[in-house]
C-alpha cells in the first residue's frame, strides 16, 4: 500500500514537531500539572457530630464539589476533643486530595488550650480555602432593662461582680470570645459555661445570666419568637442576617473583633496542582447564589480565600486566642 504524504501535511507537521521540540522539558511539566483528579470518591471528615453548623455547611459544600469536580464527596463525622481524632485521621492519609478535613477557628483554640498535640497544624495542614465566616451574637432577655449592650456594660460597671455572662463549654469560641469581651470592656463579670445553647437561653430567661454570647444558628428559635434580644454581633462589619444590630465595637468597646470560620484542608505534601484545583472549584461554588442564600440563613457569610490566606488566619488565631486563655486564666488541658 502506497503512503501519501503531501507537501502540506509534511509542512503541519514539521512545525507540531518544532512546537514541542522548543517546549522541551516545558510542555511534559506542564502536562504533569494537570492531575487526574479526583479518581474515585473524596472523603470529606468533619471534626463535629451530624446536624451542626459545620456538618450542614460541609454537606452543602461538599454536594456542589462533587457535582463540580464529577466525583462524590463524602462527609465522615469524627466529633472529639478539640478535633485532635478527625485531623490524625486526616494527616494519616495518602496525600493525594482524597482525604480532605475540615478546619475552624476551634483549631486555633486546640493549639492555645493544649499542652501538646499530636500534630502541629500550621506545620502539617496544607490550607485550601475558607468556606465561610460567622460571627458571634451577644443577646438579652427580651424583658430585660439592658435594651443595648451599652446598657448592660453601664450596669455592670456601676455594679462590679453582680451580672453575669451565659456561654457554653470552656474552650469553646463562644466562652473565649465572652472572656475577650470582658477583658476589653474591663468589666468584672463572671463568664458562666452551660452543656448547651438551650441550657444558656433558660439561665437568660430565668435572669441566672443576665448576657448571652453564641452563633446565630443556635439562638435564632429564641430570637424569632422575641424570647431573647440580640444586642450586637463580634465581627468587623455588620452582618447580612441581623444588620440593624450593632457590632460591639460600635456599643463601646473599640477593638473588640470575633470572627469564627471554617474552611478545607489535606495532608501536607498534596500536590500544589490539586490544592489549585480545590481552591478554584470552591471559589466557584461558594459563588452560587442558593449557596450564598443557604450558608446566610444559618448565619455564615460564603467567602473563600486564598491558601494562604486561611494559613495566615489560622496561625493568628492560634496566637489570639493563646493571650487570651493566659489572660483568663484558663488551665491548659
Amino acid at each position: 500500500m502506497t503512503h501519501r504524504f503531501t507537501r502540506r501535511a509534511f509542512s503541519r507537521a514539521a512545525v507540531v514537531a518544532a512546537s514541542v521540540s522548543a517546549l522541551g522539558p516545558l510542555a511534559s511539566v506542564q502536562v504533569r500539572a494537570q492531575p487526574k483528579y479526583p479518581t474515585r470518591p473524596v472523603r470529606l471528615i468533619v471534626p463535629f457530630a451530624a446536624g451542626g453548623v459545620a456538618d450542614i455547611t460541609s454537606r452543602l459544600a461538599a454536594e456542589r464539589l462533587g457535582e463540580k469536580l464529577g466525583q462524590r464527596f463524602v462527609i465522615e463525622n469524627q466529633p472529639g476533643p478539640g478535633g485532635i481524632g478527625a485531623a490524625r485521621s486526616v494527616l494519616s492519609a495518602p496525600p493525594d486530595g482524597h482525604t480532605l478535613g475540615l478546619v475552624t477557628n476551634g483549631t486555633s483554640i486546640s493549639v492555645a488550650i493544649y499542652n501538646t498535640l499530636p500534630f502541629d497544624p500550621v506545620k502539617d495542614f496544607v490550607t485550601i480555602s475558607t468556606l465561610g465566616y460567622f460571627d458571634l451574637v451577644f443577646a438579652t432577655n427580651s424583658d430585660s432593662p439592658f435594651a443595648t449592650l451599652g446598657d448592660f456594660i453601664k450596669a455592670a460597671r456601676a455594679e462590679p461582680g453582680k451580672l453575669n455572662v451565659g456561654t457554653i463549654a470552656i474552650g469553646s469560641t463562644q466562652e473565649l470570645g465572652a472572656e475577650l469581651f470582658k477583658a476589653t470592656a474591663g468589666l468584672d463579670v463572671q463568664i458562666v459555661p452551660y452543656r448547651s445553647t438551650p441550657d444558656v437561653i433558660v439561665g437568660l430567661i430565668r435572669n441566672d445570666v443576665q448576657l448571652m454570647v453564641d452563633f446565630y444558628a443556635a439562638m435564632e428559635a429564641g430570637l424569632q419568637q422575641n424570647r431573647i434580644r440580640a444586642v450586637a454581633t463580634s465581627g468587623l462589619a455588620r452582618t447580612e442576617y441581623l444588620p440593624a444590630v450593632p457590632l460591639v465595637s460600635e456599643a463601646g468597646v473599640p477593638g473588640y473583633e470575633v470572627t469564627a470560620w471554617n474552611g478545607l484542608f489535606a495532608p501536607k505534601t498534596t500536590s500544589p496542582a490539586i490544592v489549585d484545583l480545590l481552591n478554584r472549584s470552591v471559589r466557584d461554588i461558594l459563588d452560587l447564589p442558593d449557596i450564598k442564600s443557604r450558608f446566610a440563613s444559618l448565619g455564615i457569610s460564603a467567602k473563600a480565600s486564598t491558601p494562604d490566606e486561611l494559613g495566615a488566619r489560622l496561625r493568628g488565631d492560634v496566637d489570639k486566642w493563646a493571650a487570651v486563655i493566659e489572660h483568663a486564666h484558663i488551665p491548659k488541658q
